[in-house]
């Protein structure tokens, strides 16, 4: 599709949960507007077949976000490999389906391990690099979750709702060299969701949005696009739902 954002031509960009779902989908866009993509995730032969499949997607590394050492190894290759990172997505994520009162302790610390601590030690570890460099991007895959309550997710939103006050938090302290938003998108048809929901779950839900239709992840692709371009230059410590009209 060729250069949409000028901007965006060569800088390096790395996106955790990059091996399937909006994570693939953004490495994707990434990779039209001429960036240098690496794409982090937790399963290997999600990262190799990507990359068979999308040539363009320079690296792929095996990641735990979890895990603070592992993510601190692997920012440390990311840094000697690629030199720096201009924008970095905190896109890795986990949900289950679950009635608050059937929670777990192993599944709640599971949910929020992955989705809020994750989010904190590789946004941390960017943070780190984009300071040297004194410039950089940070975005993050909260939810409209994060933003009102839905039921039967109570460690999902309570992870999503967390991101989006870190992000805020980190705003402010990395301001001005270092921009941060969230992205909350609204139901998205992802793998993850193709796997909770069945077609007749999917077509109860597109009822209730305005736009009646899930996100294509391409759509989300395309905001992270503009948000780590020049064109966004001026936002920060922002919020930005992207659902169909469902919040309002």
């Amino acid at each position: 599709m060729g250069t949409r954002h000028s901007s965006l031509e060569k800088k390096r960009v790395v996106i955790t949960g990059g091996a399937s779902g909006i994570g693939l989908a953004t490495a994707q866009r990434f990779v039209e507007e001429g960036s240098v993509v690496a794409i982090l995730d937790i399963n290997e032969e999600s990262i190799e077949k990507s990359i068979t499949e999308n040539p363009g997607i320079a690296k792929g590394y095996v990641v735990d976000v979890s895990n603070p050492e592992n993510v601190n190894e692997v920012f440390q290759t990311i840094k000697e490999e690629l030199g720096g990172v201009d924008v970095f997505i905190a896109n890795a994520g986990i949900s289950v389906r679950s009635k608050f009162l059937d929670i777990t302790h192993e599944q709640w610390n599971k949910v929020l391990n992955i989705n809020l601590n994750g989010v904190f030690y590789t946004s941390q570890a960017a943070a780190k690099i984009m300071d040297e460099q004194g410039k950089g991007v940070i975005l993050m895959t909260a939810s409209t979750n994060g933003v009102t309550g839905h039921p039967f997710y109570a460690d999902y939103n309570a992870s999503k709702a967390g991101v989006n006050l870190l992000a805020r938090t980190m705003a402010l302290e990395l301001a001005p060299n270092i921009r941060v938003n969230t992205i909350c998108p609204g139901y998205v048809l992802t793998p993850m969701q193709l796997a909770e929901y069945t077609p007749e779950m999917l077509e109860v839900v597109n009822e209730g949005i305005p736009l009646k239709r899930h996100a294509d992840p391409k759509e989300i692709g395309a905001l992270y696009a503009f948000l780590a371009s020049d064109d966004s230059a001026y936002i920060t410590g922002q919020t930005i739902a992207i659902d169909g009209g469902e919040l309002a």
